[in-house]
Parts: C-alpha cells; sequence; structure tokens
C-alpha cells in the first residue's frame, strides 16, 4: 500500500508541475498558485463539510498551518531560482528536499532493509539526473543555490509536516483544508506585496481576467492534484515506512519530463533518460526490498 499511494503521489505531484509550468507561461507565477489554491480550498472546503471532519480538530493541525506557510515560501524561492538559472542546475536540486523526510524517517525508527538502502540510494541519484543537471556551462550564481536549497528543504519538510498533522481519513481532509486556507493567505500576501511593489497579477498584454477564466479547468486541475498529491503521501507515510514513501514519492520530476516529451515533444537528453531508468530501477528495489 505505502509504494502504490507514494507511486500515486509522484504521479500526481509530477502531472502539477507539469499543468503549473503551462500556466507560468501565460501568467505571473504568485496568480497561478493563488487561484489554484483558492480553488482547492473551495472543494475541500465542501467536503470537510459533508463529512464533518471539522470534529477531528486538535493539536496536530499545526502541523498542517505550519505547511501551509513552508509550501509558498519554498515555491516563491524555487521560481526566483529558476529565473536566476540555469534551470538545468536549479530543478535538480530543488529534488533533493526528498532528503528531509527519509532523515525524519530514519530519526522515527524506519530501518529498511539492504535492498531497500540500495533502491533509496539509486532513485535519488536517478532523481536529481533526471531533471537534466548542466554539468558544463557558466558558474551558478551563490543566490540562485542558496533559493534552490531554501526550496529544497520546503518542499521536503512540507512532506514530513503534513505526514504529522492528522491520523484519520477525516483529519487527513480537515488538515488538507487548513494547509490550503494558510497557502492562500500567505501566497495572497505575497501577491499584494508584489503588486504594490510594481509587479503584474494579470497576464500581460490583451485579455487580463480573460486569460484567467479561460484557464480556470486548468488551474482547478493543478490545485485539486497538488491536494490529491500531499493526500496521498500522508496515507502512504502513516501505513508503512516513511524512507520508502518519500523516495517513491519524489519520483514526481521523471513523471514531468515524461509528460514534457509526450505533450509537448520534447526530447529528453541522455543524463535525464539514464535518470529516469535509474529512478525505475530504484523503484524497483524498494518495492521488493
Amino acid at each position: 500500500m505505502t509504494a502504490l499511494f507514494a507511486l500515486a503521489t509522484a504521479l500526481l505531484w509530477g502531472l502539477a508541475d507539469f499543468g503549473g509550468g503551462l500556466l507560468t507561461r501565460r501568467m505571473p507565477a504568485l496568480t497561478v498558485v493563488v487561484a489554484s489554491q483558492t480553488i482547492a480550498v473551495a472543494v475541500l472546503g465542501a467536503i470537510v463539510i459533508a463529512t464533518g471532519a471539522w470534529s477531528e480538530t486538535g493539536p496536530e493541525l499545526w502541523y498542517a498551518v505550519a505547511a501551509g506557510v513552508v509550501g509558498p515560501v519554498a515555491m516563491l524561492s524555487f521560481y526566483k531560482a529558476l529565473a536566476l538559472g540555469p534551470m538545468g542546475v536549479v530543478s535538480p536540486l530543488g529534488s533533493l528536499g526528498v532528503v528531509v523526510p527519509v532523515s525524519v524517517g530514519l530519526l522515527i525508527g524506519d530501518r529498511p532493509g539492504l535492498l531497500q538502502f540500495a533502491g533509496i540510494g539509486v532513485a535519488i541519484v536517478g532523481i536529481v539526473l533526471a531533471g537534466g543537471p548542466e554539468l558544463r556551462g557558466a558558474p551558478v550564481q551563490r543566490q540562485a543555490v542558496l533559493l534552490t536549497l531554501v526550496a529544497a528543504f520546503g518542499f521536503g519538510s512540507v512532506m514530513a509536516l503534513i505526514a504529522e498533522a492528522s491520523t484519520t481519513l477525516t483529519g487527513l481532509f480537515l488538515a488538507l483544508f487548513v494547509q490550503r486556507v494558510t497557502n492562500v493567505v500567505v501566497g495572497g500576501g505575497a501577491l499584494y506585496v508584489s503588486v504594490k511593489r510594481g509587479g503584474r497579477a494579470l497576464p500581460e498584454g490583451g485579455g487580463g481576467m480573460k486569460v484567467v477564466w479561460a484557464a480556470l479547468p486548468a488551474l482547478a486541475f493543478v490545485g485539486l492534484a497538488d491536494v490529491a498529491a500531499n493526500g496521498t503521501y500522508a496515507i502512504a507515510a502513516q501505513n508503512g515506512p516513511v524512507t520508502v514513501a518519500a523516495v517513491l514519492a519524489n519520483l514526481y520530476p521523471v513523471v514531468t519530463a515524461l509528460a514534457a516529451l509526450g505533450v509537448l515533444k520534447e526530447r529528453l537528453r541522455a543524463v535525464q533518460a539514464a535518470g529516469a531508468g535509474l529512478a525505475l530501477v530504484g523503484t524497483v528495489l524498494l518495492a521488493t526490498g
């Protein structure tokens, strides 16, 4: 069950990242974040009311609040790092956030077998290579590296925090709702500050709000896929070794790369193909170890 839900997480996150990446080509990244998460809040709010999840309120929801604060900070750091580039360095470094939940899992007593340890190592190398790291070229700005590491730590922390935010299914619905409300508050505040400083909230050129309205189905998909990924990861982490769940869930860069290959006809570089292959080998080792 852990492997199944963790792989579902990788699929959902990978597709959400692919969709989000396409949307940020048409509108500001902050607008994509706030709009997609607002849709997620509305859907989760309806689910919380329908299931009576309010009865699950407890101190563990502070983990969800923390995840809601850390998530937008990590995402904004990542987008800023991508702007400073190069993407071929930033993207693989961002995937190193897997170290956080893996370390948490080891600290709380996870003891993977020999094959699983091998699978963890192989899969992490595959995840990094799947991002297509640039091994040659101009030096990377120190600020880009720092922002990427902040983003990686943030992404990994969100995984660890959301896994601790609930112990029941209805409690998970409430935790995800609280997380997303916090996301919207933090992201909305950042968007307000950005606009005050001369930034844009709407797409450039003609269209404006019409572009946003036309993109609502895609925004809904991104927001709901991200929420579902958090949910499936929490279930995976609660029903098996966190170390295994975290590594398998972090295969999402492979999914994003394959989606770009299939939809945009982007060609995989040799290093990305090798990374995808290693990630697959690591997955098999983790599942059979």
